[in-house]
């Protein structure tokens, strides 16, 4: 995602109060980074699995060992991984996750490029089918990006639900989305919502309780159906974004927060992300390339 002028942090549009979550006042830089460790070694329902080492973008066919090392990294703290696409090595991420005994969720990126589009259905219908599929994503942010009109979008849609009639079938994008194409709710079988506060400038002590709000909305929007958070996280590095501050604090204590009050309430969260990668600057500036956990070479940050 990146900043949309129309979407952002106001105390004067809505009822905010301070919900810091844990209360970090009185815990130093070194407990800070304890408690971010404990939390992660916790665990978590879900992650983001981030594919591209240094010098790689998306395009670039990755080899089975790369998401195989990258596997098995993060598989101690989570139960579920997310990807994003179905070609070009992608699709060695479930088959080397449920190899490893995660769960999956599959998605298949959809664009401008038609063709590709095909490509990229029929990978995610074959791994389905090969058992490879827990939950399938059919397109991220699309409407987000206007790379298709709702029509387009329903039609994929439609096809996977039909080729996987036992497989919950859902569509990712920013929570408000789904407020304003319903249409795109009723044919999902789960609502996949991406909800940032840092792309809408928010403050980090209010950062909780707008997250929970972008819940809510999602929620109000979705018909009684499940919503999965499959995106939210912090960058630990990068230009500020109105009065979210991009630094290692912030990063930690979102994380902290995130998985205290996901657990807390047992709502399904997929972390962004597993690693820094360099590619992912362009549109969202500087901050794209430090979402990770790890960094881009594969080591803890904190």
């Amino acid at each position: 995602m990146s900043y949309r002028e129309d979407h952002h942090f106001s105390l004067a549009k809505n009822n905010y109060k301070v919900d810091a979550g844990v209360d970090f006042s009185k815990i130093s830089e070194d407990e800070l980074r304890e408690l971010w460790l404990e939390t992660l070694q916790n665990g978590m329902h879900g992650l983001c699995f981030s594919m591209y080492e240094d010098g790689q973008k998306p395009g670039d066919v990755i080899t089975e060992e790369q998401v195989q090392r990258r596997i098995k990294i993060i598989k101690p703290y989570t139960k579920w991984i997310r990807s994003f696409s179905c070609i070009e090595g992608n699709e060695h991420i479930p088959r080397v996750a449920k190899k490893n005994g995660l769960k999956t969720m599959v998605g298949a990126w959809l664009g401008d490029d038609l063709e590709m589009n095909e490509t990229e259905i029929e990978a995610l219908v074959s791994l389905a089918k090969e058992g490879y599929v827990d939950i399938a994503a059919v397109g991220n942010e699309v409407l987000y990006r206007n790379d298709l009109t709702k029509e387009q979008l329903l039609g994929y849609i439609s096809r996977v639900k039909e080729a996987l009639p036992n497989i919950e079938v859902g569509y990712v994008d920013a929570y408000y989305e789904f407020t304003q194409h319903p249409e795109i709710v009723d044919i999902c079988d789960v609502i996949l919502s991406n909800c940032y506060p840092y792309w809408e400038g928010c403050p980090m002590e209010y950062s909780l309780n707008h997250m929970q709000q972008m819940l809510g909305q999602a929620t109000a929007a979705a018909k009684g159906k499940k919503v999965i958070i499959t995106e939210t996280g912090w960058p630990s590095q990068g230009s500020s974004l109105k009065g979210a501050v991009s630094n290692a604090e912030n990063a930690m204590k979102y994380f902290i927060n995130t998985q205290v009050w996901a657990a807390k309430e047992d709502v399904e969260v997929f972390y962004f992300s597993s690693f820094d990668e360099s590619w992912k600057v362009g549109a969202e500036g500087d901050v794209g390339a430090y979402w990770g956990l790890w960094d881009k070479n594969e080591k803890l940050k904190f």
